[in-house]
């Protein structure tokens, strides 16, 4: 048995690409037994990015670890019945499967409910299921568009743009997981389980709207869509004289200590930055001061000034050098490990910590598994 949190409960995960399998990664990380349901051809996630050998990609390295993979082809009998076998022995099901193939493949809420009540039912897609768009096929891209999160780029940049991450998979993966154990909590008092729904438009709007709906809040509205702290162009990590940092005043404790330590009273006594609201209406003129600055000392000038300072101050990461971040190497951010079939590589380490039950085994991806009956599956022997 796995340990962490979720140790013996079991994840029936019939998802694909990023979004369901990054959620199901985590719930297998904090010790469930996840069970990954693929076609014959394997999820398409075996084939994103860089791979030593079919199948196993540098992303199902990380996304398929800890958890089991069986082979069912949607079109056999026999394997239908397999499916509602597994169902019938699983906590949970996730699934990002749209509304009309969950029918056809019998993991719809009403046959779920009739096979497993207690279970917990997860769907993920791309709009709300019920709703007009429920059919409608999306992906990442597709989402940020539909969600708005292009335009905040447009606000800022004067173009929609797509983040350089596929950031409403992840983002909708985090919300299955909250969703999952809210619904898990429920039933520990209930009995019951209950089908949780998480439309990736929906979930981004959300996301989204928590800082930029502004003065759109009110009605009639108080202000502009947007927060202007986040939406001016020249924000971002400065250039100092050897490399890229981003030096964050943020109280107006802060602002006036970093004017005093850079020698320039009249901004501190300039009526602009003298508030964080004068500061965010201003934010551009704010940034081009802050731009010019910066660039007249170097980065661990600027480390050691602004934490004496108590001001939040952080070097850029370049991703190519993790390693040899004094930080990350502490928490092992990335942790030496070996592939029976891959060799050696690098895990991504579970991010948050545990006190009484700490998250401490991670079973390697397997490689696109047999087709197997649930007997064997379900049998409390099975490794």
């Amino acid at each position: 048995m796995m340990s962490g949190p979720l140790a013996g409960l079991r994840v029936l995960d019939v998802t694909s690409v990023i979004m369901g399998p990054y959620a199901t990664a985590m719930l297998g990380d904090m010790g469930a037994d996840v069970i990954k349901i693929e076609p014959p051809a394997g999820d398409v996630a075996r084939r994103i990015g860089p791979s030593r050998s079919e199948g196993m990609s540098a992303v199902t390295l990380n996304l398929g670890r800890n958890k089991r993979s069986a082979v069912l082809d949607r079109s056999s009998d026999d394997d239908r019945r397999t499916l509602a076998e597994l169902i019938r022995g699983c906590d949970v099901i996730v699934t990002n499967l749209r509304p009309g193939s969950r029918r056809r493949l019998d993991v719809d809420w009403d046959s779920v409910r009739e096979l497993n009540p207690e279970a917990i039912l997860c769907t993920a897609q791309a709009f709300a299921a019920g709703s007009t768009k429920s059919e409608e096929p999306a992906y990442d891209d597709v989402i940020q568009a539909a969600s708005g999160m292009s335009d905040i780029y447009r606000r800022a940049h004067g173009a929609p743009a797509f983040a350089p991450s596929v950031l409403a998979d992840k983002i909708c993966g985090l919300m299955i997981v909250n969703s999952v154990l809210a619904a898990l909590h429920s039933r520990a008092s209930t009995g019951e389980g209950q089908w949780v729904d998480v439309p990736m438009a929906d979930a981004m709007l959300a996301f989204n709207l928590v800082e930029h709906l502004g003065g759109g809040t009110f009605d009639p509205p108080e202000g502009e869509i947007g927060w202007n702290r986040t939406l001016v162009s020249n924000r971002g990590p400065h250039r100092a004289a050897d490399g890229w940092i981003c030096v964050m005043p943020y109280t107006d404790e802060n602002w006036a200590d970093f004017f005093r330590a850079v020698d320039r009273p009249d901004l501190a006594a300039d009526a602009r930055f003298s508030s964080n609201g004068a500061r965010h209406e201003h934010n551009a003129v704010l940034q081009a001061e802050l731009a010019e600055l910066i660039a007249g000392r170097t980065v661990a000038e600027w480390l050691e000034q602004c934490r004496c300072l108590g001001i939040a101050v952080e070097p850029v990461l370049d991703l190519d050098r993790i390693d040899e971040n004094p930080y990350f190497a502490q928490r092992r951010a990335l942790i030496d490990a070996h592939h029976p079939t891959e060799g050696d590589y690098r895990l991504i380490r579970f991010p948050m910590d545990f006190s009484g039950t700490p998250v401490t085994d991670y079973r390697p991806a397997e490689p696109l598994g047999p087709r197997l009956s649930a007997m064997r599956w379900l049998s409390p022997g099975m490794p």
